[in-house]
Order: C-alpha cells, then sequence, then structure tokens
C-alpha cells in the first residue's frame, strides 16, 4: 500500500541549540524533546524521569468526594457492593484493581460483575441492574462504563440500588442521576488531565479512598500493572498522568508480575526476564503489525507487547465465552490456579484468532463483490453469522488493506451491532453521532466506537454514514500517512544516541515512538528475503562515513530486486536495540522504503 511520508517542521534552532547544551544530548535529540513540548531542563527532568509525586489530586475530579463518602458509609454500614465492569481489558482491569483493594480494606460483603457480551451487551443491562437488587446489592460501582446508562440507573434507584459511575468515554447530553459520575470528559469537570483510561479513573479512585482513609499512597503501587495494562489496550494517549502510571506500571510487570500476569506470558513467545529499569524499542512489536508474535526475542516487556500479546489474551475470554474469567485471573493469588485459568485464557484465545482470521477472510470478499463498497469513503459490512467477539478485530484488520473508516456488523439479541474504527483525522465517533437517529445505542471514542441499530435501518444506515464520510473524508485522508519526526544521518546514530533515545519510552500515542528518514542508503549486497516477505539487510550510507546498521523490513520483500542491484533508495525507520544471545545491537526497523521515481 502507498504512504504518504510527512516530515514534521523543524524546531527553532536557537531553541534546540539551547536544549541540546542544557542537557548534553545530540542536537537531533533535543528537537525531538521540543517535538514532544518539553522545552525546559526541568521539563525534559519530568520527561525522562516521572515521578508517582507529580499525579493530581484525585478530590479534583467532580464528584469524587461523594463517591468517597458513600464507599464509606456502605463499608460502615456493612452494605452489598457489586463492582461491575465492561467485558474487555479497561474493564476487567478496573474491576480488578478496585474489587481487590476493597477486599483489602476488609469488606467481604462485595462480588464483581462482568456483563455477557451477547446475552446483555456493552455497558450496564437492565439484567444486572436486576441481579444486583434480587441480591441485596445496594452499592454498584461501575467501571469504564455508565456514562450514557441513564435508565438503567434510575431503574436502580426504584430499586433500591446506587450507583457510583467511574467512566472515560464521552458523556451524552444527559448524566445518570448515580450518586456520583467520575469522568474527567465531563464538561464541568475541572480534573487537569482528561485521558485517563477507565482503570485509570478506578485507579483515581481508590487513590482517594486511601487518602481519605490515612493509607500510605505506597500501598497503591501493586496495582499499576493493571492500569498500565488498560492504558496500553485501551489506546490511550501515554502523555501527563498516563505517562507516569505506565512508566511505573511496566517496571512493575518487567520485575515481580501477579500471577495472572504471569500465567499469560507462559503461552506467549516472549522470553521474559527481570530488568531494573524499563525501556521500548519501538512503538510495535518489533514493528510487525501483522503477525506480533512472529519476531519475538529475549528482552523486557513494551507497551506493544501489553497491546499484541498480554491485552488480546485478556481480551478473549470475553470474546468466547465470559470476561470473568479474565477478572478471577488478575486477581488470582496462587500461581497454580493462575496457570489453569491461564491456560484456559489461552485456549479462549486460540479459538478467537481462528475466527478473527475467517470473518476477515469473509468480509474481504464482501468488500470485493459489494458494489458500492469500490468507490465508497467508508467500508461498512454486514454478515448476521459473524461472531460478535470478534468483528472489531475485524475492523482493524480491514484498515490495514483498504485504509477507509470501517464498520463491521452482525447481529445479536434481534439487533444489528457493530464495532467501528477510524482513520486518521476522522472522528468517527462524530460521524456516527450524525446518523444517532438511526441507532439505538452508541458510545466510543475518535478512533473506535460501537453502535447497535434496528435492523430495518441498517440500509438507511450505511446510505447516511457515507455520506458523512464522503463530506468529511478528503483524498489524501485516504493513503496511509507515515509521520515522520526527524531527516538524520546514519553517523548521527550511536550507542549514545541510543541510551537518550531508550528513555523516551513508554511509547504510544501522544509519545510515539520517534521515525527518522535517511536518504541515499545502500544495502551491503547480503540483504535476502526472510520469513512471510521480509527484508532482511545491512544498512550503510554510500557517502558518509560510517558502519553500517542491521535492518528489518516487515512485509516489504516486494523492494528486493531493487534494492539487490545495489542502488540507492530512501527509508523511513524506528531504531532499536535488538538483543540475541545476549549481545545488543542497534537495529533499524523500516517502516516503509521509497525507491527512485524513475524506477
Amino acid at each position: 500500500m502507498h504512504k504518504r511520508w510527512v516530515l514534521k517542521p523543524g524546531g527553532d534552532p536557537e531553541k534546540v541549540a539551547s536544549l541540546a547544551a542544557a542537557l548534553g544530548v545530540a542536537p537531533a535529540l533535543a528537537e525531538l524533546l521540543i517535538q514532544r513540548d518539553v522545552n525546559t531542563f526541568a521539563e525534559a527532568r519530568a520527561f525522562f524521569r516521572p515521578e508517582l509525586g507529580n499525579l493530581h489530586d484525585p478530590f479534583l475530579m467532580k464528584d469524587m468526594d461523594l463517591a468517597v463518602n458513600r464507599i464509606n458509609k456502605a463499608m460502615d454500614a456493612g452494605e452489598k457492593i457489586l463492582v461491575y465492569g465492561d467485558y474487555d481489558v479497561d474493564g476487567t482491569t478496573a474491576v480488578a484493581l478496585v474489587y481487590t483493594f476493597l477486599r483489602e480494606l476488609g469488606h467481604d460483603k462485595i462480588d464483581f460483575y462482568i456483563p455477557d457480551r451477547y446475552a446483555e451487551g456493552y455497558g450496564i443491562s437492565f439484567q444486572s441492574v436486576d441481579f444486583a437488587a434480587e441480591n441485596g446489592f445496594s452499592l454498584v460501582i461501575a467501571l469504564d462504563c455508565g456514562i450514557k446508562a441513564i435508565e438503567k440507573v434510575a431503574k436502580g434507584k426504584e430499586k433500591g440500588v446506587d450507583f457510583i459511575i467511574c467512566d472515560h468515554h464521552r458523556p451524552g447530553e444527559f448524566l445518570p442521576e448515580a450518586v456520583a459520575v467520575l469522568d474527567a470528559k465531563r464538561s464541568d469537570c475541572n480534573y487537569p488531565f482528561k485521558e485517563l483510561s477507565g482503570c485509570g479513573v478506578g485507579f483515581k479512585l481508590i487513590q482517594a479512598l486511601a487518602s481519605a482513609r490515612n493509607i500510605p499512597f505506597s500501598t497503591l503501587n501493586k496495582y499499576l500493572d493493571l492500569v498500565v495494562v488498560s492504558i496500553a489496550s485501551d489506546i490511550v494517549p501515554i502523555t501527563g498522568e498516563n505517562r507516569i502510571l505506565a512508566y511505573y506500571g511496566l517496571k512493575l510487570l518487567n520485575q515481580s508480575p501477579r500471577p495472572g500476569f504471569e500465567a499469560i506470558l507462559k503461552f506467549s513467545n516472549v522470553n521474559r526476564k527481570p530488568v531494573s529499569a524499563v525501556t521500548e524499542s519501538n512503538g510495535l512489536v518489533n514493528g510487525n503489525e501483522s503477525d506480533p508474535e512472529e519476531f519475538i526475542f529475549s528482552r523486557e516487556l513494551t507497551i506493544s507487547d501489553l497491546v499484541f500479546l498480554l491485552g488480546p489474551r485478556i481480551n478473549a475470554a470475553g470474546r468466547i465465552e465470559s470476561g470473568r474469567n479474565s477478572v478471577e485471573l488478575l486477581i488470582c493469588e496462587d500461581d497454580e490456579k493462575a496457570e489453569r485459568i491461564g491456560q484456559q485464557i489461552n485456549d479462549f484465545n486460540t479459538t478467537r484468532r481462528d475466527l478473527d482470521s475467517t470473518t476477515t477472510d469473509m468480509a474481504m470478499d464482501a468488500i470485493k463483490t459489494v458494489p458500492r463498497l469500490k468507490s465508497a469513503r467508508s467500508t461498512v459490512v454486514y454478515n448476521p453469522d459473524w461472531h460478535k467477539g470478534v468483528i472489531g478485530i475485524v475492523a482493524s484488520r480491514l484498515i490495514e488493506s483498504y485504509y477507509r473508516p470501517t464498520i463491521v456488523l452482525t447481529q445479536s439479541n434481534g439487533l444489528i451491532t457493530g464495532s467501528a474504527r477510524s482513520i486518521k483525522d476522522f472522528d468517527i465517533y462524530d460521524a456516527i453521532d450524525e446518523c444517532s437517529d438511526l441507532l439505538e445505542h452508541f458510545g466510543g471514542h475518535k478512533y473506535a466506537a460501537g453502535l447497535s441499530m434496528k435492523p430495518e435501518n441498517l440500509n438507511a444506515f450505511i446510505e447516511k454514514f457515507e455520506t458523512v464520510a464522503t463530506r468529511m473524508i478528503s483524498d489524501d485522508m485516504l493513503t496511509p500517512e507515515v509521520e515522520i519526526d526527524l531527516d538524520i544521518k546514519l553517523n548521527e546514530i550511536n550507542q549514545k544516541f541510543m541510551r537518550v533515545l531508550k528513555q523516551f519510552a513508554p511509547f504510544g500515542p501522544g509519545n510515539m515512538s520517534p521515525v527518522f528518514q535517511t536518504n541515499g542508503v545502500i544495502d551491503n549486497g547480503y540483504g535476502r528475503v526472510v520469513g512471510k516477505n521480509h527484508l532482511k539487510l545491512t544498512i550503510g550510507h554510500p557517502e558518509i562515513a560510517s558502519a553500517p546498521f542491521p535492518a528489518i523490513a516487515f512485509q516489504q520483500g516486494d523492494h528486493f530486486p531493487y534494492i539487490s542491484s545495489g542502488r540507492p533508495f530512501n527509508i523511513c525507520y524506528h531504531i532499536e536495540e535488538n538483543e540475541w544471545n545476549g549481545k545488543k545491537d542497534i537495529q533499524l526497523n523500516i517502516k516503509d522504503i521509497k525507491i527512485s521515481p524513475s524506477e
């Protein structure tokens, strides 16, 4: 697929030189910092050395005092508390976090509830409200959902069930009449950081509870592994508080993972080892999006591993059977039991991958055979028999081949339900909102959303969504973009450069692994195609004296005939540290290759 290379504008030379001198780093590294709005020595120190002490006061969040007071009242009175969460990674990690914390405070009249993806659907369900009332739960703490559950919360109130909503999705016009609604995206909430994950909101809740009970903050550190897995899997920006939480969460995962995570890791092919510092070589698992488990070697865990290895396995339980299994795994303290549940969840993941592959093939065939999709600016495909648990993954797969906003729909409980994924600069939540008159429910973010509708509205929805997409999408937006941070020469890359670059991690949205461009490089003549159409090269600059660098270029074997001729070409790439047999080397992870326009 052809990609546009867009080089970021250069920074002010005087600012770059001043910061480089203050930090004692190469100008290229100073420019990367300025691109991330790190302009002074003090800001660089905070960036490179995140401190838990810099987390915001949780009571700055609207309604936090009400939530804490209600939970304390419930605990003091011995009320039954139900911790409720969505069935995905963010929801299950949030439930595990809050449930475990309240249990450790000594409250034993507590249980957790994960809705059935198929029988109940996303968010708070009427069934769960009935369950709470019938089983004597007078307080429900809803995590990663509930911001639009107006009718369900009202029904709970009628039945004597109070709700505390802890969410991070965009609110609708009205809020549910809960005891407290914790969501930094509320228009009347002045909390300084707006991009917490659902589990992150749960962490702020236990931080507030700990503060109100004079419990040292250090006792909360053991929950940060749950928070970082949610941050990675929910693709929230790794900036501000999320950067701090992710930094320490990764440390914990690498040094002392809880039994549940350890059990999952045994079924991945990462040969994990304890480390004293957390680094990340790039924003993907060795850059291989299509098959992230193909080239993985002994190293510390990164955000990418959480996205591609831990997250899908935790999600698989809710996709194939029940998200309750994931919570059981995450709260488990017994290694043997954790391994049994981990094996079961890994089996679910194998089933999920098979369903994912089959459904993707069917959806690709549909795109090729449906006339309206050949010239459309959006992809909307529907099959009533597709498995609801994998349609979000399939939507992402389709974007890899057909780069346009994509909605994959199936049928469940008499409704057509679907998952939406987007492309850069297209707000799919806003686009779906414009079609809300045809929907029963929708929710989500700028780049991912869920929706449901009556079957009779399907054709009208497809037509209206395409009209919205046509209006909002320019021609350029339909070509994938590679955003390049800097144009550099290979002789600027050395071990000192790499040591500083590693400290930019953890990488993710808002702080992506830097992409560099170098023009006019050549292979040393020993390059070859390996694996599934990948290139293994040794890259040098014919006109600049520097040691050549090993390089890997996934899914780019088609360029080999040109490269093997010895002619120069341009590359954009990540710089990463590759470890093999105990030896660490700098490696270029090539994202894209451009050959001479005349070729």
